[in-house]
């Protein structure tokens, strides 16, 4: 578990890291409130213990700046004031809990092991394995009842593997959670503490391969059938979520072999009549043969047949012999055959697959039965399955049988209302997060920020109809649609290619399939995957082909990209990466190794891509993204014949505060207003900073009069908001900060980004020569005049 030490006292920052080390937690720390701002925003954290009275940022801000970023990791204030008026500023601005300086050791343990616990980190004290077990309240280790002697790191490793017992965790994950940034080693440190974590615990009896290396990802937790980690499902983590739609995907991937099985039985009577007699048959024959053996090899394991998988392997290999066929190998391949035909046959007489229900579903968490069934016969009329519960604890039990794809919440269902906001924050840490519409009698602005720190997508007071909450419901579920993460699977098996779209959809992929290499350019511009699987054997084109040709184009040089064959020949696996391949799966697949790999694959590549995409000052794109998202939109408006705005919005006389203030309050004033665009824009519009003071604003399927009124509402809260940092002003004093805009449209300005930006920017220069604080029009003589002020 890593935790973050925000302290600038360099003595105090030790010892607190000293402390923490002992408990074999990682520890990093920040110096000031803004460094420790930064590092939140870039890692994952379970818990941010900070001072009160930090530079730049202090303890307070910080706590708010994080709760208003939706991030729900536990915080911790150190604080040297022992008296109730700053512990309730603290506990109001989003911490968990103070402890007062000079702090006990024993009691700030005590509180950092029940925050960890509160936040999920620790369901249950105990963590076992079979006969290991691990205490994280004393640190002791056992296994059959023998003590095991670790160090820290050791420790920590058990610790994240028992905790996480169904992930495979490669080197480079091991070394995030583990090891602070400033003190990362290679992984060669991961396997030296790998290789001295097994050694003692064969030392005590335990199996050899305890800890399993999985070929080419990484460590796990070797599974056991009589293992039984006793944690209460407290959290919906990435690993119970596994266990969670395993039934679900079983039966997928059952309904998918059920529609292809005539297919798999038509390519099995292929090779049956390739190996009647191989010498007298004609080559296209032979060919198809060996076309529909390395198919079956490939797709055979993800339905549960890997002795199919390996049959089709080995006669594939015979058939592609350039020379006549010895008696004996015709014996063999026609045994094989034969055994292929029995594995199939025996698989095609299981019970018909129940046809699974592909609508979304909607849990509906709600004591009150009348208002729960009225919601739910709603549900119905927009194509929307639905399940109610009535507690909280059944919610929970239906969520771990059939995940939701939204969930209505009514917090009043629980007499204590910790127990919904806990279920709230849980739903929002699972893996994919499972968004939920509060549903609520509290409707004070207090109340809102609450659920919306807990992770609500929605809001809505109880007096809304049913009719109300299944349009929120709706639209949270197409924002969801349009967040996932994209995957291009190319494979000329359609039966792999259904069996891949089983697998990976319930982990919140947008899966899209193509059998027709042909097709290939066009579909991967229409679907803009995040991720490209290849096959490398197809008909006209390989995937060694379509891979050079994605690496050869500029705009998509850097997607990733990972391929799927039954090729074991090092020659093959060499042209897979020279051609510009990130990584290699051997069919038949294994299910939750490729999910581990793609998962891990597109948690890297978000972040890279935020920290590539986003301004780091702002948190708002940059012009780099924004221009493509930008484009994107007004293609979309040329399509469907919508109007689209475009906004350019810049703040006035902003160098007088960089030169009165300091550039620290300028940078600190163009983060307050990074923040209050983000949170004043819909999610649909593009909003963009594109340097300096400057800033973009996409809106689609606005006219240029609404995109004026819009800037003007905006303009007002500017004027009455008090932005931090900025002197107080005097009353009947101008604003301390206004911006000017100007606003033109699609396409009554222009047909392209370049020229709507220039007619925008002509209208901002307007506006500022007559005196900023003002929206203008573009190409209007008349100007849309907001204020008019001296400032």
């Amino acid at each position: 578990m890593k935790i973050l030490v925000v302290e600038d006292d360099e003595l105090t920052a030790q010892v607190l890291v000293a402390i923490l080390n002992t408990q074999n937690y990682a520890v990093e720390v920040a110096t000031d409130g803004q460094t420790g701002l930064n590092l939140v925003e870039t890692f994952d954290y379970d818990l941010v213990l900070t001072d009160l009275i930090l530079p730049k940022l202090d303890g307070i801000s910080l706590c708010r700046q994080i709760r208003s970023r939706g991030l729900q990791m536990p915080i911790l204030l150190l604080t040297g004031q022992d008296n109730g008026h700053d512990k309730a500023i603290g506990l109001d601005a989003g911490a968990d809990d103070y402890v007062v300086k000079p702090f006990n050791v024993e009691e700030l343990i005590a509180r950092v092991r029940a925050l960890l616990r509160r936040g999920g980190i620790a369901s249950q004290p105990i963590l076992e394995w079979g006969d290991l077990q691990l205490d994280p309240g004393s640190c002791e280790v056992t296994y059959a009842s023998q003590p095991l002697l670790l160090t820290p790191k050791e420790y920590a490793l058990l610790e994240l593997f028992l905790r996480n017992h169904r992930r495979v965790f490669s080197c480079g994950m091991i070394l995030e959670h583990l090891w602070a940034y400033e003190e990362t080693p290679g992984e060669d440190a991961v396997r030296t503490h790998i290789k001295g974590l097994r050694q003692k615990l064969k030392a005590v009896g335990a199996p050899t391969n305890l800890i399993e290396t999985v070929y080419g990802i990484g460590y796990r937790l070797k599974l056991q059938a009589q293992a039984k980690l006793k944690e209460q499902p407290k959290l919906e983590k990435q690993e119970t979520r596994l266990a969670s739609i395993a039934e679900p995907t079983l039966a997928l991937v059952d309904h998918v072999w059920h529609q292809f099985k005539e297919r798999v039985s038509q390519q099995v009577e292929v090779l049956e009549q390739a190996v009647k007699a191989p010498e007298q048959q004609d080559g296209e024959l032979v060919q198809r043969a060996k076309q529909e053996a390395h198919t079956l090899a490939g797709s055979l394991g993800i339905f549960g047949l890997p002795a199919g998988s390996q049959l089709a392997r080995q006669i594939e290999q015979v058939l592609q012999a350039e020379r006549p066929l010895a008696e004996v190998e015709v014996i063999d391949l026609q045994n094989w055959v034969i055994a292929l035909r029995t594995v199939v046959e025996a698989k095609s007489q299981t019970n018909e697959a129940t046809m699974p229900d592909d609508r979304p579903l909607l849990l509906i968490v709600e004591a009150d039965r009348a208002i729960a069934d009225q919601i739910a016969r709603a549900a119905t009329t927009w194509g929307i399955r639905s399940q109610v519960a009535t507690h909280l604890k059944q919610a929970r039990t239906q969520i771990c049988l059939d995940p939701a794809n939204v969930v209505v919440l009514d917090p009043d269902i629980a007499a204590f209302p910790t127990d919904s906001f806990n279920l709230l924050a849980d739903l929002s840490k699972q893996v994919p997060p499972v968004p939920v519409v509060v549903y609520s009698e509290h409707d004070q602005l207090a109340d809102r920020l609450e659920f919306a720190h807990l992770g609500g997508r929605a809001f809505l007071p109880k007096s809304a109809s049913a009719i109300q909450v299944l349009e929120a419901v709706n639209q949270v579920l197409q924002q969801v649609e349009q967040t996932k993460a994209r995957v291009l699977v190319v494979d000329d098996d359609p039966a792999l290619l259904a069996g891949l779209r089983s697998l990976l959809e319930p982990w919140g992929l947008s899966v899209t399939t193509l059998a027709d290499p042909q097709h290939f350019w066009q579909t991967l511009e229409d679907c803009s995957p995040d991720l490209l699987i290849l096959d490398v054997e197809m008909p006209h084109l390989s995937g060694i082909d379509l891979c050079q040709i994605v690496r050869n184009d500029f705009h998509w040089s850097s997607l990733p990209i990972l391929f799927l064959t039954v090729h074991s020949d090092p020659n093959i696996v060499n042209q897979v990466f020279a051609a510009g391949a990130d990584d290699f799966v051997s069919k038949p697949i294994v299910g939750p190794e490729l999910v581990t790999r793609i998962i891990n694959r597109l948690e890297r590549i978000q972040l890279l891509r935020n920290l590539a995409e986003t301004d780091p000052l702002t948190k708002l794109a940059n012009r780099q993204k924004s221009t493509q998202d930008l484009e994107n939109l007004l293609n979309l408006a040329k399509r469907q014949n919508h109007s689209l705005c475009l906004a350019i919005l810049d703040l006035d006389r902003f160098k007088l505060i960089n030169d009165r203030c300091g550039h620290a309050t300028g940078d600190e004033v163009l983060r307050q207003v990074g923040h209050l665009l983000h949170q004043f824009f819909r999610t649909e519009d593009v909003v963009a900073r594109w340097g300096g003071e400057e800033f973009v604003i996409g809106l689609y399927d606005t006219h240029q009069q609404a995109g004026v009124q819009r800037l003007s509402h905006l303009l007002e809260l500017f004027r009455h908001k008090a932005f931090a940092g900025l002197p107080a002003q005097p009353i009947g004093a101008p604003p301390c900060l206004t911006f000017s805009a100007g606003v033109s449209q699609f396409p009554a300005n222009g047909t392209d980004l370049h020229t709507l930006y220039q007619a925008a920017d002509r209208a901002l220069y307007r506006a500022k020569s007559a005196g900023r604080d003002r929206v203008f029009c573009a190409e209007i003589a008349q100007s849309v005049v907001v204020s008019s002020s001296n400032y």
